[in-house]
């Protein structure tokens, strides 16, 4: 995607990708499109092999996509008239792209290498600062701190070794690490856990501490402000408990100066409000920073990715930054018609804005990845949800979908009916490795179907397989009859075929294979947003509620003040909250 690479920032008002030659030329094909996923194998035998590429370790199949040739020409024709190249090259250099609050958006220096490693690339200076070295500076104090926790050097207040870390954080200071820590399982060092709490019911940090020695816990407290409610709040309760608990075991004295001394063995903080980290109790040389140009939900493979550095370690964190580069460097480097990521991310522009469709469904066949479709819903939502475009001007086209999905074949047993069978086109992105972390055998088998001494990720992933071609295929009424099904029955039984998938295969899922497949979806995000000429790296709709919950919290604490000032529906609400609620 080099093509413009020497564009200047992007320009105050984005294109409008409905006057463009490309949108209309699309509107064109789009009227009578009947999509014929059967007839376009047949007529084309090299359809799977021309729409099947490689981006680093990823292998993605886009051919049982609803697209022909003819779409996909004019789909990368759309890219090059909104300037996709140009503004990326725009971000990668560290224009302001996130106009609203006048930053610019540097998640992809994050992986860059140290400047040391690879001579090749050019320093990055942007604003006057010196991004790589700065990067890799705080790199190298969160993998010194999780070396002393990892080797025992660091302990509790009372010399033992941490066994458990829990991550306080809420948003991308907790989705991105509770994923990736639950993806890489597998890594996690013997002796180490790691634990995650984000809500501010107090049943969260309740049952997350529950079971907790207090004597091997450590907490990280990740706020970038030191000052998110929720955050914050659970961080109180936590040296709340701590300091409970460790009196109870008689660990410490119940005084001010053992408090304070726990807290420094028992917390650290991801953070660049030192005032506020010290003010807490938390040492500041103990504090990990990260910038502003590093939005929450493109932050894990910041400082906020400590607990996964720890739980991990070092060399495995490397490994996953060295994927995400690669994805980098592979949408920078490949010409659009090739690029992964590029047409991923108009075959969702297709879908949405041509074809009606509203969600979009990521399915992975790996149990590990059990909470990749959360992570992504904060990334694509909290990124695409909007309705101006970066010049404050309202949108001209829908934006956005809703993304969801659950594991694999989980999902097979719960709304897979709706996307074979439903009334509504459902895209999705079928995820798989083809080697798995902990590989079993059936022993005995089923004395049928699975035989004996059955690998069970074989049987897994012809679940994967099964589902893409069963949605791309479906069974007509002639098929159905076949099997000599009763004619009454046989509507029931048909598929209608082209419900469309993509297919991403990896050898296993290593390190950096998530980091890959971030990445992808981050690109993905912003191909998107840049077509729909929107700010993908704001969040003000997530501001008005949380404004209003701090206005609103006096009349639920019984303010009869507070609570008269609320609309009738709020005010009857909270008046039988206040009813029910037991003192």
């Amino acid at each position: 995607m080099t093509e413009n690479s020497s564009a200047p920032a992007s320009p105050a008002a984005p294109v409008d990708a409905t006057t463009t030659a490309s949108w209309t030329a699309l509107t064109g094909l789009r009227d009578g499109f009947a999509p014929d996923l059967r007839g376009w194998f047949a007529a084309d035998p090299g359809r799977a092999e021309r729409l099947t590429l490689e981006a680093g370790d990823l292998t993605v199949d886009l051919s049982k996509n609803l697209v022909t040739d003819e779409v996909l020409a004019q789909l990368v024709a759309l890219a090059r008239d909104v300037d996709v190249p140009g503004r990326y090259a725009a971000m990668l250099r560290g224009d302001h792209i996130n106009v609203t609050e006048d930053r610019a958006v540097l998640h992809t220096a994050l992986r860059r290498p140290a400047p040391e490693d690879d001579a090749a690339e050019t320093p990055l200076v942007v604003d006057g600062q010196h991004v790589d070295d700065d990067v890799h500076e705080v790199l190298g104090r969160v993998y010194e701190f999780a070396d002393k926790v990892r080797s025992g050097e660091w302990t509790g207040v009372t010399g033992k070794r941490v066994e458990t870390v829990v991550n306080i954080g809420i948003g991308g200071s907790d989705l991105g690490p509770v994923m990736v820590y639950e993806a890489l399982k597998p890594y996690v060092q013997p002796g180490l856990e790691a634990r995650f709490v984000s809500n501010i019911d107090p049943s969260d940090v309740y049952e997350k501490t529950a079971d907790l020695d207090p004597e091997t816990t450590l907490f990280i407290v990740a706020s970038k402000t030191f000052g998110t409610l929720e955050t914050l709040t659970n961080a109180r309760l936590a040296r709340q408990w701590l300091w409970e608990k460790l009196v109870e075991q008689g660990a410490i004295e119940d005084t001010d100066e053992a408090r304070t001394a726990a807290v420094g063995k028992h917390f650290v903080a991801v953070s660049t409000a030192l005032d506020k980290v010290a003010a807490f109790g938390i040492d500041p040389a103990n504090a990990f920073g990260f910038w502003d140009w590093v939005g929450g939900r493109y932050s894990v493979d910041s400082a906020i990715g400590t607990s996964v550095a720890i739980a991990v370690g070092p060399d495995a964190f490397e490994e996953f930054l060295a994927g995400f580069h690669a994805i980098d460097e592979h949408v920078r480097t490949t010409p659009l018609e090739q690029n992964v990521p590029v047409l991923m991310g108009l075959l969702n522009v297709w879908y949405t804005n041509f074809l009606d469709a509203h969600t979009h469904a990521v399915l992975p066949y790996a149990q590990y990845l059990h909470r990749f479709p959360a992570y992504l819903q904060q990334l694509t939502m909290e990124s695409n949800g909007k309705s101006v475009r970066w010049d404050g001007t309202p949108v001209t086209t829908e934006t956005g979908e809703v993304f969801w999905g659950e594991p694999g074949t989980n999902g097979q047993h719960a709304f897979y009916q709706l996307i074979h069978q439903g009334t509504r086109l459902i895209p999705a992105d079928f995820i798989a490795v083809a080697n798995p972390a902990r590989p079993l055998k059936d022993g005995t088998g089923d004395g049928g179907a699975v035989a004996a001494g059955a690998d069970v990720h074989a049987l897994f992933l012809a679940n994967f397989f099964a589902q893409t071609k069963a949605l791309a295929f479906g069974k007509t009424a002639d098929e159905v009859r076949a099997e000599g099904t009763a004619e009454a029955i046989v509507p029931a039984r048909v598929f209608s075929g082209n419900r469309p998938t993509t297919s991403i295969l990896a050898p296993a899922l290593t390190p950096s294979v998530v980091g890959q497949l971030i990445a992808l979806y981050e690109h993905i995000t912003f191909v998107e947003g840049t077509v729909w000429g929107i700010d993908s790296f704001d969040q003000w709709g997530v501001e008005l509620g949380k404004k209003l919950a701090l206005e609103i919290a006096p009349a639920v604490e019984g303010d009869t003040a507070a609570l008269d000032a609320q609309d009738p529906s709020t005010k009857a609400l909270i008046a039988k909250y206040l009813e029910l609620r037991e003192s």
